[in-house]
């Protein structure tokens, strides 16, 4: 594992492992596959370079795991979540351990080119930002007080309901704020709401 910029991938479906490598390498990237977390800790040193794509749901160490142990172990891969059960839960935990991005199969080549483009990108450029950045302060700074009160609750993964009861207001409220809250944030998913919101502390 001493090659540069290699796209690490530890996914348990051989399908999905053979048709990102053929993906992949269109693209001109390296490609190294593992079928289980165990066998890329095994394979892994910290003089790797690139970045991990890591599926969530596999036998044994499952990714989240994989991508604390990891980060434990020092490792300086930025890692690229790819899952085909994604929730508000696994992908708060998944930028909590400073994923790169949240991905949902059926993957698109797009959205999966720019991700690993941006994570190796941050490979290159260590971060070193513990500050929200001025155009999400902006934005953030354009929600009501109770805008910001429903997305606090929805980036820890209350439902829809839950937050009707805590707040006191109606289903179709919290819907409506939900709504206003992703256009205000420019975001398109609730993965991307907890990500920007994680990756932005404020105050």
């Amino acid at each position: 594992m001493d090659r540069h910029h290699t796209v690490y991938i530890v996914d348990d479906d051989a399908a999905v492992r053979d048709a990102l490598g053929l993906l992949l390498s269109l693209h001109g990237y390296r490609t190294a596959f593992f079928s289980d977390a165990d066998s890329f800790l095994q394979a892994w040193t910290s003089e790797a370079s690139g970045c991990l794509l890591l599926d969530i749901r596999m036998p044994g160490m499952d990714g989240l795991s994989l991508q604390k142990t990891l980060r434990e172990l020092g490792s300086r891969l930025p890692v690229l979540i790819i899952t085909g059960h994604g929730d508000v839960h696994s992908a708060r935990e998944a930028f909590r351990s400073e994923a790169v991005d949240f991905l949902e199969k059926p993957l698109q080549e797009g959205p999966l080119v720019a991700a690993i483009e941006e994570a190796l990108a941050r490979a290159a450029a260590r971060q070193g930002e513990a500050l929200a950045s001025p155009d999400y302060l902006k934005r953030h700074a354009s929600l009501t007080p109770r805008e910001r009160e429903v997305m606090e609750l929805v980036v820890t993964g209350r439902h829809n309901r839950e937050i009707a009861e805590e707040l006191g207001i109606s289903v179709r409220t919290v819907e409506v704020h939900k709504s206003r809250v992703m256009e205000k944030l420019q975001v398109d998913s609730i993965a991307d709401l907890v990500r920007q919101h994680l990756q932005n502390p404020i105050g």
